[in-house]
Order: C-alpha cells, then structure tokens, then sequence
C-alpha cells in the first residue's frame, strides 16, 4: 500500500443496516448510503484492474454514529414533518429526535489507513468534509476527491446531498448549494 507508484482509490464507508437491507429487500430512496457503497465498490475494482490499488474500508459503526434507532426516528420525523422531507430541515430533524446534528468522532478513523502504511490516497471516494480533514490532520496526503455521480442518487436522497454539501461536504463540480437550492430540495411528502 505504500508504494507511491500505484494508483491508490480508497472509500471508508459507515455501517448502516439499510445498506445490508436495501440491497436484499427495501430499496431504501431516502439516504446516499447504498449508491455511494456500491459506486465505490465498482471504481475501488476498476481501479485494481488497471494495476492499481482499490480500497473499501467498512467502519462497523453506524455513520453519524446516533444508533439504528435513532436513525430510523429521524427518517420518520423528516418524512412526516409539515410540508414533507426538506434540505432545509435536514439537520434540525436530527437535532430534534438526537439532541446533536452528529455525533461523529472522526480523529481514530485514519489509524487503519497509517496500518496499513497508507501516506497517499491518489483517489478519494467521500464527500464528507470530517473524513477528509481526519486523514489530512493525520498526515495522509488526498490527491483527488470523488464526488458520488449525481445520477446515482434516488430522488428523495436529493434532501440528504443538499443539506450535506451546503455545511461543507465536498460538492466537487456536481454540486452547487445555495439558500436557495437548499430551500427547494424536498422529498416525498407522506402525512
């Protein structure tokens, strides 16, 4: 993995029960989680194929680390909520259900990548702005970030890419978040 001469594609991907679930049953259209593994997965493999090296690091922690249960409250609040799932109201859902918008503690994650003797990642597949800045602070050099495409993200995972990008996630040359753009992003509305 140190060899700075091959191409190294790397994901860290967060446990999420749906991702196991959706892929066998429920098709979930409500988060990025599934699209975003399974684009990883595909570059992670094409990478290898050209002589590189992909990578897909699976955290067995659900990703803003609030627990299934809360997770599943949160989703029902945003679909239920007046005027139905919005960008807008992402994160006051979660701070409604959860007390905190995330409670995320990203500074460990690098040590599997520094044991693995990582200290380039030629091709980051994350838009999160907390990873990122995790493996940047330990040292580990990102050449490039990779954005999910956007015609991989289902229709009501709309509200989640845009409230995300807005704070900070890395929006690359496919996303562009203003108030405006964050006000107008809904999803279903289901009461």
């Amino acid at each position: 993995m140190s060899q700075q001469s091959l191409i190294l594609m790397l994901n860290l991907h967060a446990e999420y029960t749906m991702n196991v679930m959706d892929l066998m049953f429920f098709f979930s259209d409500i988060c990025t989680c599934r699209p975003y593994l399974a684009h990883a997965v595909i570059e992670c493999i094409k990478c290898a194929q050209r002589g590189g090296n992909g990578i897909v690091i699976y955290f067995r922690k659900e990703g803003r680390a609030l627990g299934e249960v809360t997770k599943y409250l949160v989703y029902n609040m945003r679909k239920r909520q007046q005027g139905g799932d919005q960008a807008s109201e992402y994160f006051r859902c979660t701070e409604d259900v959860a007390g905190v918008k995330d409670t995320r503690f990203q500074a460990l994650m690098p040590d599997v990548l520094h044991w693995l003797g990582i200290t380039r990642i030629h091709k980051f597949i994350s838009m999160s702005d907390m990873k990122y800045d995790a493996i940047t602070q330990s040292g580990i050099e990102i050449l490039e970030r990779v954005e999910i495409p956007p015609e991989l993200i289902p229709a009501d995972a709309q509200v989640e890419i845009a409230a995300k990008v807005h704070v900070g996630y890395h929006g690359g040359t496919s996303y562009a978040v203003d108030e405006n753009k964050l006000s107008e992003t809904k999803g279903r509305e289901y009461y």
